[in-house]
């Protein structure tokens, strides 16, 4: 039985990891001001527990795997997830769509911008470096910063076995880690400014003890959640794990009926199986989950699933996330190639920034709010850009939250066209014909962004 224990000990380690990172966020001072979330501060200890090698014989390569499972779950199960908020007419009503647009257009300019940014940095270091890089390397920075590690390694790995571009899935994994640093690293010091010129909406908004520390006190913890099921029959969590299995396993046959249909299919001199590949199980896994939790709603089921069960599985999805792809981080790649990383990954910083906070402060109202969410789900994910949001409404009295729901929707509409044709064929498209479809995404979409900024 020894060998079937490989697994369970990279999960052991991992979720150990975020333990120890919750313990120091709760007692030591500097990591309650920075607000990093346990599982980037355990993710953190456990890179140098593995460079140092005492990591109970645990290496980067045992948890890639785990960031792109673990990416893909958070979204699916997220799909899955209901809202019991049912707002008919309120005063935010006509606002809340148009601001749900802003985030999810800024959001789909974010990751053109930052795919060339990312190709001008690469360019700029091959002419001066003698080892030089492939320009895919740069496109690759929107992928971690904008949609996440498992995009990342999704993409990296199409890359890497399609075009032979190496190291990709490396590059990935460092952009990613560092896109969720960032956005707190960054996006805290701007949401506590903010609380201290007052200019948030939520004038009651401070920073609770709870809140810093990350642990609420004995007589004041909330209760979370109903019990759908019987404890006689099967346990609510194991219930609701059980629907998303169902979901994981229906987007592989489909994955694996779709791509044996289209098998000898070519597209731009690349088989048209690569867009149904396993790599992309992130997407139709996000169209299935959302399929379901359509016919659940359409024939009244939903008293049968349970919202924030279902939000627990999505959260700690995205905490192991976390921790993997931090710990999948490999310190001899990292620094061989620091000096193409740090210049491409600083200067995706600096114009993310500028895009999300110059547009909020075209906003008549909430433009803090939605710039300092927007730059949480452009360098990290939704859930970056939620922690980020509860800084300057700690309550989520604003519309935000409600927009920031129907903003993870909207984005794959929005960016289908780079997501689905542009994205898994980077390497095989012509440097002019890239630069021009992410350029003309950024001029469309920056043109809508600044009239939605001036009228939402």
């Amino acid at each position: 039985m020894a060998e079937t224990f490989s697994g369970v000990m990279a999960f052991s380690f991992m979720a150990l990891m975020i333990w120890i990172g919750a313990i120091l966020r709760k007692n030591v001072s500097f990591l309650q001001e920075s607000l990093l979330r346990a599982s980037i501060i355990g993710g953190i200890i456990g890179f140098f527990l593995i460079s140092l090698d005492f990591s109970f014989s645990q290496t980067g390569e045992n948890f890639v795997g785990f960031a792109f499972h673990f990416f893909t779950l958070s979204f699916m199960s997220l799909a899955l997830t209901g809202s019991r908020q049912k707002e008919a007419h309120n005063n935010n009503g006509t606002r809340k769509g148009t601001g749900a647009l802003w985030l999810s257009v800024g959001w789909t300019v974010s990751l053109a911008m930052q795919g060339l940014v990312g190709l001008l940095c690469v360019s700029l270091y091959n002419f001066f470096a003698q080892q030089t890089l492939s320009p895919s390397l740069g496109v690759l920075v929107t992928h971690g910063f904008t949609q996440g590690p498992g995009q990342a390694i999704a993409m990296a790995s199409i890359w890497e076995s399609q075009f032979y571009i190496n190291n990709a899935i490396s590059f990935g994994l460092v952009y990613a880690s560092i896109g969720f640093i960032v956005a707190f690293i960054v996006g805290i010091p701007v949401a506590k400014w903010a609380l201290r010129k007052g200019i948030n909406e939520n004038k009651n908004a401070r920073l609770s003890k709870n809140f810093l520390t990350g642990f609420y006190e004995r007589d004041n913890r909330p209760i979370s959640g109903f019990q759908i099921t019987h404890s006689s029959n099967v346990d609510n969590l194991v219930y609701h794990l059980g629907l998303l299995g169902f979901a994981y396993l229906a987007t592989n046959m489909m994955l694996v009926q779709v791509q044996e249909a289209v098998a000898g299919y070519i597209l731009l001199g690349l088989p048209v199986e690569v867009l149904f590949s396993h790599n992309l199980f992130f997407v139709h896994g996000l169209i299935v989950c959302l399929l379901i939790r359509t016919l659940i709603n359409y024939f009244k089921l939903d008293y049968l699933v349970d919202e924030d069960t279902q939000k627990h599985i999505t959260s700690s999805s995205v905490d192991l996330m976390i921790v993997a792809t931090l710990m999948s981080i490999q310190i001899t790649f990292l620094w061989n190639f620091m000096l193409p990383i740090m210049l491409i990954c600083s200067s995706v910083v600096v114009a993310t920034a500028i895009l999300c906070f110059g547009f909020g402060r075209m906003l008549p109202r909430l433009g803090i709010e939605r710039s300092i969410a927007l730059f949480g789900c452009c360098t990290g994910s939704t859930g970056s850009g939620l922690l980020l949001l509860r800084v300057v409404d700690p309550d989520l009295s604003t519309s935000v939250s409600r927009e920031l729901a129907y903003f993870n929707v909207l984005i794959i509409f929005l960016s289908i066209h780079i997501l689905m044709f542009v994205a898994p064929l980077t390497p095989s498209l012509e440097l002019i014909k890239l630069v021009a479809i992410y350029g003309l995404t950024v001029v469309f979409g920056g043109a809508l962004f600044w009239r939605l900024s001036s009228h939402t």
